[in-house]
């Protein structure tokens, strides 16, 4: 199977399994699902974040997800639990279909690390 076959069967899987869980029929697009990231990564799931705090969590989910492909490290957790990360390697200048693929690719490279797809 071509790798861009398997991307796409693997994409729809994590589309799936997210919109079935967190909406209530509408199917979730790519923003919706960094931030859902973003959440599972702070680990603070019971509470209201400002808008503010919604850009930070897209951020950190962004972060993590490239860290695996040497963009970004990991560097600590502030006093409220936020993780803050340091820049390994500066982001090469992508259309926007080619960022699209290269999100779409980590996550679902990070659900297969978190077991919840293969």
């Amino acid at each position: 199977m071509s790798r861009d076959i398997q991307l796409k069967e693997r994409w729809e899987k994590v589309v799936e399994m997210l919109s079935n869980q967190f909406s209530e029929g509408d199917t979730l697009d790519l923003d919706a699902i960094i931030y859902l990231i973003g959440v599972q990564e702070l680990g603070q799931f019971k509470r209201v974040f400002s808008k503010d705090e919604k850009v930070n969590l897209m951020h950190i989910a962004i972060c993590r997800l490239l860290e695996p492909y040497g963009f970004y490290e990991f560097d600590y957790f502030d006093k409220d639990g936020w993780p803050h990360y340091r820049v390994k390697e500066v982001l090469p200048s992508l259309k926007a279909g080619e960022q699209a693929i290269l999100m779409k690719d980590a996550i679902v490279n990070y659900f297969i690390e978190k077991e919840l797809i293969d």
